[in-house]
């Protein structure tokens, strides 16, 4: 990815302001859970290394859907390679992986580490990471992420862990760069019935309370 493109590839991500993250018990189902996460208007997907066949997954929505595809629970520089290969565009990590962030950045990859201090958050940026993800962010709260912003205005940052429709705004409002929705998103019972329906009802939930919120923004 040349770096004009990466560029572009991070303002796309900033403004979308979602992505689903992905996890699920059978390649199949991520598949197809996936595909009713873009039917709702999600257009950014990151699938974890803890999907089963998480690379042959990656690399069947590469060939299958138009999505923005990234990999998660990333923790070594062979792993960034392999989800490149298959596809990935982005790269989120549960931690602050030197590694990781390194391989990452020498791909060419738009790279997001997981951290839960100031220091680990700094650590990360200095490193070169483009954003931060703040994990777990229920556990920390919306309250948090508007404090550390003061000292750390800059740097963008990303909550994951616990956003739903109820508590989406208020991470905004708290200065979030952009949210990671998981299980609330990939419902785990819509999933193992087989109801991808209620996927894409709440995808769109989560598209709509968005484009409500920018609009709001901006009016």
């Amino acid at each position: 990815m040349t770096a004009d493109r990466r560029r572009r590839l991070i303002e796309q991500m900033l403004s979308l302001k979602a992505v689903a993250v992905l996890r699920a018990e059978e390649a199949e189902t991520a598949v197809a859970a996936a595909q009713a996460i873009l039917a709702g208007g999600i257009r950014a997907i990151e699938v974890t290394m803890t999907v089963p066949d998480a690379y042959g997954v990656i690399r069947a929505l590469a060939d299958q859907t138009s999505a923005i595809l990234g990999a998660g629970t990333v923790l070594t520089g062979e792993q960034v390679d392999l989800c490149v290969e298959a596809g990935a565009r982005f790269i989120v990590s549960p931690a602050c992986c030197p590694q990781v962030i390194e391989r990452a950045k020498a791909r060419g990859t738009v790279v997001i580490p997981g951290a839960m201090t100031p220091t680990e958050i700094l650590t990360g940026w200095n490193l070169g990471a483009d954003m931060i993800k703040i994990f777990p962010a229920a556990r920390l709260g919306s309250a948090f992420l508007s404090d550390v912003r003061g000292p750390l205005p800059n740097i963008p940052l990303v909550p994951t862990g616990g956003i739903t429709d109820e508590n989406a705004v208020e991470y905004l409002e708290a200065g979030a760069a952009m949210l990671c929705f998981g299980s609330w998103l990939f419902d785990r019972g819509a999933m193992a019935e087989r109801d991808y329906d209620r996927l894409t009802q709440r995808a769109r939930c989560i598209r709509d309370l968005l484009c409500d919120y920018a609009e709001a923004q901006h009016g």
